[in-house]
This record gives structure tokens, C-alpha cells and sequence, in this order.
């Protein structure tokens, strides 16, 4: 009787083991940086722009969360994107980025786009982009 508990268990060991193999050479791996992205990430860490936004749900709470901004509808634009850090906004200053360094920027926060998801109820975020609590 206790063979076929022993058996029942490697047989469920060994298709579990083999469901996780399978699963995860099935996804596909991340996509490495660029040199353009490093750079973007090193403006963004050297402007203090984590002081104030959000990535993947951590960082600051004044503005919104820029984990998939890259693919907003409606903000996703790099034209906009450029123009809207260009300028900035009463609750966000201009912080006199060159043309290259918002570049770099807008190619990092695609490439965080692209590498994952953050949930930000619509509900609490104000119509002027910071969060309501």
C-alpha cells in the first residue's frame, strides 16, 4: 500500500516538473536595455523624477504612474511625451532637459512599457494627473 503512495507521488513530481519546464522555456526573455535606455535611466535617477513618479507601483505619489505611459492612447505619442516634459505643468517643473536627454527619457519609459504592467485605478487619479487620496 505504501508503494503506491510513494509512486503516486513521484508521477505527480515528475508531470509537475515537467509542466514548469516546459512553461517557462516558453517565455519568451526580456528584452536587455539599450545604450539609449541606460542613458534615459541615468537622467531620470539624476533628475529626481522617482521623487515624484511612480514605476511599477514604487516611487514617489505627486505625479502619476509612468509604467506603461509609452502606450497610453491618448499620451503615448513621443511628440506629446517631448513637448509635455519640455514644458512641463504648475505641479511639475520644467527642469531644462536637452533635446537628447528627453529623448533618452521617452526611450527608457518605452522600454519600462514594454518590460511590465501597473494597475492604476482611474478613480484615483485627478484630472491633473496626481493621485487622490
Amino acid at each position: 500500500m505504501k508503494w503506491k503512495v510513494w509512486l503516486t507521488l513521484v508521477i505527480l513530481f515528475f508531470l509537475y516538473s515537467s509542466f514548469v519546464y516546459v512553461y517557462s522555456a516558453s517565455e519568451k526573455a526580456p528584452e536587455l536595455p539599450s545604450a539609449e535606455v541606460k542613458a534615459g535611466w541615468k537622467v531620470w535617477q539624476q533628475k529626481n523624477c522617482h521623487t515624484c513618479h511612480q514605476l511599477y507601483g514604487l516611487g514617489g505619489y505627486m505625479g502619476p504612474d509612468l509604467t506603461n505611459i509609452a502606450s497610453d492612447k491618448n499620451k503615448g505619442n513621443p511628440l506629446y511625451l517631448k513637448a509635455f516634459i519640455m514644458n512641463g505643468t504648475p505641479s511639475m517643473p520644467n527642469l531644462h532637459l536637452t533635446d537628447d536627454e528627453i529623448d533618452k527619457v521617452i526611450a527608457f519609459l518605452k522600454w519600462v512599457d514594454k518590460s511590465g504592467k501597473s494597475q492604476v485605478p482611474d478613480s484615483a487619479v485627478h484630472w491633473t494627473g496626481t493621485y487622490v487620496f
